[in-house]
């Protein structure tokens, strides 16, 4: 259930976010609900049915490489798929096989991602449960290794999140 729901998801979303959140040659409908800080909330139409995500950059980048693609943190509704706070990164580099990623929430609550080639995805247990906590939160680390064996720290600013994601929520219907 995890790799095809989540596969799915990156398959859309991946061409959203590699240009921008915002600029896709595929998902040329999607619209900018608001900004809210450190957040963008989106809205676009697939196959008749509304997703909603929202997206936002670190704002400080940590490791020893010398090329990276783009870095973003995205949480996303799918009702037409039962899919609700999927929580996932794009790293910008593919990432060590069978390696797991931490993302650490004010420097106390912590939880572990799975990987697959960029990406990284709550395990759907903890899906609400870091969304829970993102809401709650200021800031958010997330650290993960590349196939080269380089770690990685992003932090990202939670400033905005809960706006953002009542406004996906709302776009939604969650």
């Amino acid at each position: 259930m995890i790799a095809s729901m989540r596969g799915l998801f990156v398959l859309a979303l991946m061409t959203t976010v590699t240009a921008g959140p915002a600029s896709s040659a595929l998902a040329q409908d999607v619209k900018t609900i608001d900004t809210f800080k450190d957040w963008t909330a989106y809205t676009y139409e697939e196959q008749g049915s509304t997703v909603c995500y929202m997206a936002s950059q670190p704002t400080k980048e940590e490791g020893n490489y010398s090329v990276r693609g783009e870095v973003y943190a995205i949480v996303s509704h799918r009702p037409n798929e039962d899919a609700s706070n999927v929580v996932s990164f794009m790293a910008g580099y593919p990432f060590k096989d069978k390696s797991e990623v931490t993302v650490v929430i004010d420097g106390g609550r912590t939880f572990t991602l799975f990987t697959h080639k960029e990406n990284a995805w709550a395990y759907d247990e903890d899906d609400a449960r870091l969304v829970a906590a993102m809401r709650a939160g200021s800031r958010m680390m997330v650290k993960g290794t590349s196939q080269r064996g380089t770690l990685t720290t992003d932090t990202y600013s939670l400033m905005g999140f809960t706006n953002a994601h009542r406004a996906i929520s709302q776009a939604c219907g969650q």
